[in-house]
């Protein structure tokens, strides 16, 4: 037996595992994702507490967030590439130790510097884990069906995670400690761990491992600060000359890593994988999606505590409809509705029903009832990020070749992160700016409670505004979806991908699916299985 076959082989019966204990492999790796994206709600609501314990200004306050946001957002092409060059599973496992270690020294922090630094390297190490956790699914589920009932799961996961860490986060400061935001995170890893150590198979690139050195440090250099020059836009103001200038060379560097990108035989991010019409669809509906989904996680939550008056606990329990709603709109998106209407009219129809939940929440004052003035939006809101996330990121994934696996789901996380940084920066200016104007044109006791809340309404109804741009965008950019006759086989096109986790059962099985080419949606043959690590 020559070792070609014998790789083969081992190669074959690794992706059989996988396969027949995908569902397993879904729930470990949606834990691993819950943690990442909870962390980015469940601090905020711990930081007044850790600013009294460790005794920071409220200057500081905003780079507990940002640490996290910069180095999350800046390095998650790398670490989805690094991923596909050395593996999912050892980029996974990496990721999880290192987010919990950070997680622990975080939550064990005796001063600001300390802290701080905990959350980067909490970001660094989630920008290893979210690529890898997304495109272990993605090659782990080849039938559309099953594949669809998986992507509701993790639909549900990144759309529903905030206001998870927000209802977590509360209980946790309240009865427990703000320590306790961080230390949860090593249950969630030692889950996520010890599932992964026994249930995940690594794979590398079929090709010698190299990185292009010039566009990694363009992109991340480029997407650190594009970041960190929204972020700072919300704190300074967007006249501010450091934030003009990180905008501005954050530009020119990702306009030239692009460039850098075409003509590179190994890029850092293959163009192909954005070229594809309904693919860079799904990544932009992700990216408007996370700007304008900061209306509903900050400023109610803003609305909720300080207008309102509500206990952090309280504030989460609020949230939970929508929590409820998020998951059910997911899971029936892509297990009942995606074979039938397709990804362009479930996204349009969620980027509509956001649209008018936010646009509902415009009508609030400082007296309204959660009940009829809250509540009533919270399971439109819901339902339409399910209906929105889901299919999106099925899209954004499906048919990358197995090699691209990595940097198309990192991809996903870095729209995502960035249209949160540019949601937060936008919104915070334009809330901060009205309720600047209200305060100084109104008097009396009354315009006080109410400057804040004329903030938070146009906010939302600047969210409704992008939600509604959205629909239109997505409705002529994806491309439509043709439904197919109940037990018909897939096409070409939609069906089974060799390149995307398809079952094998025998060394036969992957040199017939290599010798086929099983063809990428920019008509690019796949490469040849890769071998394991």
């Amino acid at each position: 037996m020559t070792s070609q076959t014998a790789k083969a082989q081992r190669y074959d019966a690794d992706r059989e595992f996988e396969h027949k204990h995908r569902w397993t492999i879904l729930v470990i790796v949606s834990i691993a994702q819950l943690m990442v994206v909870l962390d980015a709600t469940i601090v905020n609501i711990a930081l007044p507490a850790a600013q009294d314990a460790l005794g920071f200004a409220d200057a500081d306050r905003q780079w507990v967030v940002t640490a996290y946001a910069l180095a999350f957002g800046s390095l998650l092409l790398l670490g989805g590439k690094l991923g596909d060059l050395f593996g999912r599973k050892r980029m996974f496992m990496i990721g999880l130790v290192g987010f919990a270690v950070a997680s622990a020294a975080g939550g064990a922090s005796t001063d600001f510097m300390v802290l701080v630094i905990s959350r980067a390297a909490q970001g660094a190490f989630g920008a290893l884990l979210a690529p890898a956790a997304l495109s272990t699914i993605t090659n782990s589920f080849s039938s559309p069906a099953e594949r669809g009932r998986a992507f509701g799961v993790y639909g549900a996961v990144a759309g529903g995670g905030g206001a998870v860490g927000l209802l977590l986060g509360g209980v946790l400061t309240e009865y427990a400690s703000w320590r306790w935001c961080f230390f949860v995170n090593l249950v969630f890893a030692g889950i996520a761990w010890v599932g992964g150590q026994y249930y995940l198979r690594n794979e590398t690139s079929a090709t010698k491992p190299k990185i292009d050195w010039l566009g990694t440090v363009c992109a991340v250099v480029g997407l650190f600060l594009l970041v960190y020059g929204f972020s700072r836009a919300a704190s300074d103001g967007w006249g501010d000359i450091i934030t003009v200038i990180s905008l501005v060379v954050s530009a020119l560097l990702l306009v030239s890593f692009v460039q850098l990108e075409r003509r590179v035989r190994q890029p850092l991010l293959p163009l192909r994988i954005v070229k594809d019409r309904s693919r860079g669809g799904a990544y932009l509906s992700v990216g408007l999606a996370a700007i304008a989904i900061f209306g509903v996680f900050l400023f109610l939550t803003f609305y909720l505590q300080l207008t309102k008056g509500y206990s952090p606990v309280l504030t989460g329990v609020a949230f939970l409809p929508m929590i409820a709603f998020v998951l059910i709109g997911s899971t029936l998106a892509n297990v009942k509705l995606m074979p039938i209407l397709g990804a362009r009219m479930l996204i349009t129809i969620g980027m509509a029903l956001s649209a008018v939940g936010m646009a509902y929440l415009y009508f609030i004052d400082s007296t309204s009832n959660y009940w009829v003035h809250i509540l009533p939006s919270l399971p439109v809101l819901g339902f339409g990020f399910g209906l929105i996330f889901a299919p999106a990121i099925n899209t954004a994934t499906e048919r990358v070749n197995r090699e691209d696996a990595g940097v198309a789901s990192a991809l996903v996380n870095t729209t995502q992160q960035v249209g949160g940084s540019i949601g937060t920066a936008l919104l915070s200016s334009i809330a901060a700016s009205v309720t600047t104007t209200y305060a100084a044109t109104h008097v009396g006791a009354a315009a006080a409670a109410e400057a804040p809340v004329a903030g938070y309404k146009i906010a939302f109804l600047v969210s409704a505004g992008i939600f509604a741009v959205g629909a239109v965008l997505i409705f002529f950019l994806i491309q439509p979806h043709a439904p197919q006759p109940s037990g018909a086989p897939p096409d070409d096109d939609g069906g089974t991908d060799a390149g995307l986790g398809g079952q094998p059962s025998s060394a036969g099985t992957t040199a017939q699916a290599a010798a086929q080419g099983a063809v990428a949606p920019t008509g690019r043959d796949a490469d040849p299985a890769p071998g394991k690590a």
